[in-house]
């Protein structure tokens, strides 16, 4: 069964419901053969308290999108996926509007992933740089 662009879009965000996505706001917007895009609004629920976006939330937003890309593109009938390690280089402030999160895989192993994930602002300035290292688990029967 074909399924468009958008009920996969709906069917990823609501997957997303009662998990730290939904408590910030993330929204998975577009995907394609390699990459996912997400992006959060820049609020004051997001800011450190100088007021503008706090690492930890753009952290945050790229582990998410990195990691649902993993689930994406791997395939979970047979495993499931985690985040090993996670590097996040923060190169601009934000103080409010959306920053949109773009997964790319840089290695897309049967065990161990690899992607870049860049953080952009609505201008598509760069804010941050991450690497996500996810491992991919055997489930058992």
């Amino acid at each position: 069964m074909d399924i468009s662009k958008e009920e996969m879009l709906a069917k990823a965000n609501a997957a997303s419901k009662n998990t730290l996505m939904e408590t910030l706001n993330i929204e998975i917007v577009d995907f394609g053969d390699n990459f996912l895009v997400a992006r959060m609004p820049v609020t004051p629920r997001v800011h450190q308290p100088d007021g503008v976006l706090h690492g930890g939330a753009t952290a945050a937003l790229a582990e998410s999108v990195g990691s649902f890309a993993s689930h994406i593109f791997i395939d979970t009938e047979h495993v499931f996926v985690r985040g090993l390690e996670i590097t996040a280089n923060h190169l601009k402030s934000v103080k409010e509007g959306f920053v949109y999160a773009k997964a790319t895989f840089l290695h897309k192993g049967r065990t161990t992933q690899l992607l870049d994930i860049r953080v952009t602002d609505e201008a598509n300035n760069l804010v941050s740089i991450c690497r996500l290292s996810t491992i991919s688990l055997p489930k058992k029967k």
